[in-house]
């Protein structure tokens, strides 16, 4: 495993649109594997391929006292709710904002031997799905600001786990 460079706004990569997987092969297991290491080593919660240069529709979400997950070819099938949020990103370090995610999210998509999954999730997982599944958009959380008074610059020190 090798921890890849974190790309960074406004690095152009990030606001392109991810292409699907079409058959995982040794090259994703080792892209999924340098994410997760990435991701770790980072201190994150999630990491999408293009936060490392790779258009691929590839996610990676690691929860808090719980073991990673990858996700190929991912898609939301069902939001329901809204709830405010403080979210930050590994690709925009040092800022946090106040945006809107789903309560509950329900994604499916691929595991890493391309079984077919279905992921219902609440709470940060389900906010870390829909952050993920953003970049593979090349979307930001803050395209989803209301208004640039919700970014805020952080202090290094804080703990603010990135997705």
């Amino acid at each position: 495993m090798v921890v890849r460079q974190l790309r960074l706004l406004p690095d152009a990569v990030l606001r392109k649109k991810a292409k699907r997987v079409p058959a995982i092969d040794k090259s994703v297991h080792r892209l999924i594997d340098d994410m997760i290491e990435t991701m770790q080593q980072a201190n994150g919660v999630g990491l999408a391929a293009p936060q490392i240069g790779v258009l691929l529709r590839v996610v990676v979400l690691q929860m808090p006292e719980e073991e990673p997950v990858a996700i190929i070819n991912p898609e939301i099938v069902k939001r329901s709710g809204e709830r405010e949020v403080v979210e930050g990103c590994l690709s925009l370090p040092g800022y946090s904002g106040e945006i809107k995610r789903s309560n509950s999210v329900i994604v499916k998509g691929l595991d890493r031997q391309g079984k077919a999954i279905r992921i219902r999730a609440t709470g940060l997982r389900a906010q870390a799905l829909e952050h993920e599944l953003d970049h593979l958009r090349g979307s930001l959380y803050i395209d989803h600001l209301e208004s640039e008074d919700k970014l805020h610059q952080i202090e290094p020190e804080t703990d603010n786990r990135g997705m």
